[in-house]
């Protein structure tokens, strides 16, 4: 019953109305239900998490909070590579693997917020034993997050490497 009204309604708004009239309800239907902007409380949720997922070697909670299609640039030394979403997670995960005692900590600085994106300074200190030797990297990288069902995610991160 609900199935054949839907259809008589629809058949009814057809007739009655314009197609730019109809486009223009869709659309004030559309912008009501876009996500609220982003905010700087969203970023350090973001910072959070991604503290929480990395001390916990968690692949799959690191993957969430990383978009599908994000870019990460690394650069160390002069030398240069980009990593996609996949190798980002792989170099996590065998990073981990080959590890123990590993710690992360991030530090967030200089939020711009533009809409739904926001562009930050994150500074993170890793540290971990591998082989029996401490090792510990800083890396300062200026990233960009998106919205993502109402919370943050990884867009782009440009990111320079220091090893201590």
């Amino acid at each position: 019953m609900k199935r054949l009204w839907k259809n008589r309604l629809f058949a009814i708004l057809m007739k009655s109305t314009g197609v730019a009239a109809l486009g223009a309800v869709v659309s004030a239907v559309s912008i009501s239900a876009q996500a609220a902007p982003m905010t700087e409380a969203l970023v350090q949720d973001y910072a959070a998490a991604m503290k929480a997922s990395a001390n916990g070697q968690s692949i799959n909670q690191v993957s969430r909070l990383v978009s599908d299609d994000a870019l990460i640039s690394l650069s160390r030394r002069g030398k240069s590579t980009s990593l996609d979403k996949a190798a980002y997670l792989n170099l996590l995960k065998n990073s981990w693997d080959d590890t123990s005692n590993y710690s992360y900590d991030i530090k967030v600085d200089n939020v711009v917020i533009t809409g739904e994106q926001a562009k930050a300074n994150f500074t993170t200190n890793e540290s971990w034993v591998k082989d029996g030797r401490e090792v510990s990297f800083v890396t300062r990288s200026r990233v960009t997050l998106g919205l993502s069902t109402g919370d943050a995610v990884l867009l782009r991160a440009v990111s320079q490497v220091t090893i201590n």
